[in-house]
């Protein structure tokens, strides 16, 4: 939705048909660039206002988060979603100012200012206006010098006046740019599309006078075809409703969830503005959105604001929902305050929020390790997000990678004394993809005193895929806890969650 590309980090590479995950989405920031350029070129061979459409897209949204807003650091992926932990940018939890392969920084460095060549296109009689950006394009139409002005405030505006300034009186058709969006369409497809289109009619004027009823529709162009001369104005008025996105149904990651636009902008919750947490927002059918310019937030952005619900997990195991109040933001403008959890795709059906877990004796301790890999972290440990299978890639995980074979351990401190009875333990396992496997063995320790002392286990001590291996161990009481985990050899491994209770 955000124009970005790309859905798996191994191998920078496609999934299958319809994989567009959101929390593991790679949308390089230079592959971005590359699906601007592309469809820039595009245009110039065909004319068709669709692939501006789609460079539109990118521009305010797929790349444009790629980049910090002080200019200084940026993303390597780009996701649609983040659980406010895991370390997805190449080992950073943020935009970093540099990395180890730097190609999306220098790519940056060179698109921005690529960014006027973009606005307009001429070909014979024809001017074409693509980009409704504030300043001024000057073209050859034909045999004429002709200079067009605009005025705009867009994207938070849809008020585009161009005044045109000609070397001499000269006929020409000038081509207006119509964006799929402000005709109903997300995309040229039906990938995505609106939930529901009631807009009003965008507006169209010259020197003054609709001309809406006689002009011709090319290609996603309005052409107006007159004698222009220095001084004609033309005024477009795009209205900018706010609108909630649908995914295909084959797009399983968005099943149950919606997403929200305005004009070519798409939006995100960040937990920072929704109460530390957007993973379990529902937003119902019906939600009264306003929009609202702030000029003293994150450079000056419009956000949307509403009434939705929060699903909350009651002792019973059932769920209820309760009234909230959201604010979204532009999705370019996330992870610039306080890092959390962030959505684009946000649930509609309450079935698919993720609720907030309970306390535990794991959530509220401290988690460390003998060694954790730089694109991994150790909160994955305790972090409550059950995963799917060893190798579920769409939760936090954490490994000891690029350690192989060697004997490694993950330690709780806990927040108190406490009895414990048991551990349940998730291995994390990639065969097919890297080299973590199951561990070889594994034991259970527990801080007395200053020592470590092996737990008394009742029973054995599992190295199963795709479950919990849980291990009841006589009940000690401790502030501790520590896994002893020996690696295959030439094998690294790790964890996806472990429970204690």
């Amino acid at each position: 939705l955000t124009g970005g590309v790309g859905s798996s980090p191994q191998g920078e590479a496609f999934g299958d048909n319809y994989d567009l995950p959101n929390e593991t989405a790679y949308n390089e920031t230079c592959a971005a660039i590359a699906q601007a350029l592309l469809n820039h070129r595009m245009f110039l061979l065909h004319g068709d206002g669709k692939y501006i459409d789609v460079l539109e897209r990118i521009l305010y949204n797929g790349f444009l988060a790629g980049v910090a807003l002080e200019g200084d650091q940026f993303f390597y992926p780009n996701p649609l979603a983040f659980n406010g932990h895991s370390a997805f940018n190449q080992g950073v939890a943020g935009r970093s100012p540099w990395f180890g392969c730097s190609c999306c920084p220098v790519n940056v460095v060179r698109f921005v200012p690529s960014i006027a060549g973009y606005a307009y296109a001429t070909r014979d009689a024809e001017a074409y206006v693509n980009l409704f950006v504030e300043g001024s394009g000057q073209l050859q139409v034909g045999h004429t010098a002709v200079t067009l002005r605009q005025q705009t405030e867009y994207p938070w505006n849809g008020r585009v006046r161009i005044e045109v300034q000609a070397a001499e009186a000269t006929e020409f058709g000038l081509h207006l740019r119509i964006p799929g969006w402000a005709q109903g369409r997300p995309v040229p497809s039906d990938l995505y599309r609106y939930e529901s289109i009631n807009d009003p009619a965008y507006a169209l004027r010259v020197n003054g006078e609709s001309i809406i009823d006689d002009i011709a529709f090319e290609k996603g162009y309005a052409v107006v075809r007159r004698r222009w001369q220095t001084g004609d104005v033309v005024e477009l008025v795009l209205p900018m409703p706010i609108r909630t996105v649908l995914a295909h149904d084959a797009v399983k990651a968005n099943q149950g969830r919606v997403a929200l636009e305005r004009g070519p902008v798409v939006y995100c919750l960040e937990a920072i503005d929704n109460d530390n947490s957007v993973s379990d927002i529902v937003l119902p059918n019906g939600v009264q959105w306003k929009s609202e310019h702030r000029t003293d937030l994150l450079g000056g952005v419009t956000v949307l604001t509403g009434t939705a619900q929060r699903a909350l997990s009651e002792a019973d195991g059932s769920t209820s929902l309760q009234p909230t109040s959201v604010t979204a933001i532009p999705y370019y403008a996330w992870a610039h305050r306080e890092l959390g959890e962030m959505a684009v795709w946000l649930a509609r059906d309450p079935g698919v929020a993720r609720t907030k877990a309970p306390p535990t004796i794991a959530s509220t301790s401290r988690a460390s390790a003998s060694h954790v890999w730089q694109a991994d972290t150790v909160e994955a440990l305790n972090d409550q997000l059950e995963p799917t299978s060893s190798s579920d890639h769409a939760v936090p995980r954490h490994t000891w990678w690029d350690h192989r074979g060697t004997s490694e351990w993950v330690q709780y401190d806990l927040a108190s004394a406490t009895q414990v009875s048991s551990v349940d333990v998730y291995w994390f396992d990639d065969s097919g993809s890297g080299q973590c496997r199951l561990p070889q063995s594994w034991r259970l320790l527990y801080r007395d005193g200053k020592n470590w002392v092996p737990a008394e286990n009742l029973d054995d001590y599992g190295c199963q895929a795709n479950q919990f291996n849980r291990v009841r161990i006589t009940p000690i009481e401790t502030k501790a806890l520590r896994l002893e985990v020996q690696l295959q050899p030439n094998f690294s491994g790790g964890v996806l969650e472990w429970r204690v209770e």
